[in-house]
């Protein structure tokens, strides 16, 4: 589904990353470990496309990531990370102009499924009024992950999405997404929920091995 093959990243000549190398099947759920600036977010950046690795490549879906590529891959990722930036908007507007994108035109943003995510993260139908600015980190994330289920992505890169939640609704944002078999999460998180149980696999950037 997604691999980085013998990955060097530098910035400046500081190195950030030396000689990784990761395969990430389709349906796992994969949390990668490591200190504050040993390239977990840069994982997230150089699938997307913002950042290019000086060395090696990566493939999704067995196509090499490059300028051309890039943009068809951006349609089947949702990324969602813990400085949500949602501007300033009322939320219904919001939604409403996600949905009106060309690359959504198939997609259906019906009243009950957004109602329904909303009551299952906890979300009063009252935050469809409010400017986006008024609501909380804890709101601005959660929104966050009811916009991208919205969007039916098959791929979600999660940095940090639950780090202003309290720990029930941690369990609730970790459930939904663990569960579901048709999904491929790649994750980023110091919360102790996401590494319960046995549906996840661990992956520590610094030694470049899979924790046992």
């Amino acid at each position: 589904m997604i691999r980085f093959e013998n990955i060097h990243l530098s910035f400046g000549r500081v190195p950030v990353i030396e000689n990784l190398s990761l395969k990430i099947k389709r349906g796992e759920k994969v949390v990668v470990l490591g200190r504050s600036g040993s390239g977990k977010t840069s994982l997230f950046s150089m699938i997307l496309g913002f950042v290019k690795p000086d060395k090696g490549r990566i493939l999704f879906d067995g196509t090499v990531l490059d300028d051309q590529s890039v943009w068809q891959v951006r349609k089947k990722i949702a990324y969602i990370d813990q400085d949500i930036s949602l501007g300033s908007i009322i939320t219904s507007e919001l939604i409403d102009s996600i949905s009106k994108l060309k690359v959504n035109s198939m997609l259906v943003f019906s009243k009950e499924r957004i109602h329904n995510l909303l009551e299952q993260f906890e979300l009063p139908l009252s935050i469809l009024d409010k400017y986006t600015q008024e609501l909380s980190g804890g709101e601005r994330q959660r929104l966050a992950i009811v916009i991208a289920a919205l969007l039916e992505r098959k791929v979600f890169l999660l940095d940090e999405v639950t780090s202003s939640l309290d720990k029930h609704l941690k369990e609730k944002v970790v459930d939904f997404f663990l569960q579901r078999d048709d999904i491929t999460c790649l994750i980023s998180s110091h919360d102790p929920q996401w590494y319960a149980g046995n549906s996840v696999k661990i992956f520590n950037v610094e030694d470049k091995k899979w924790k046992q």
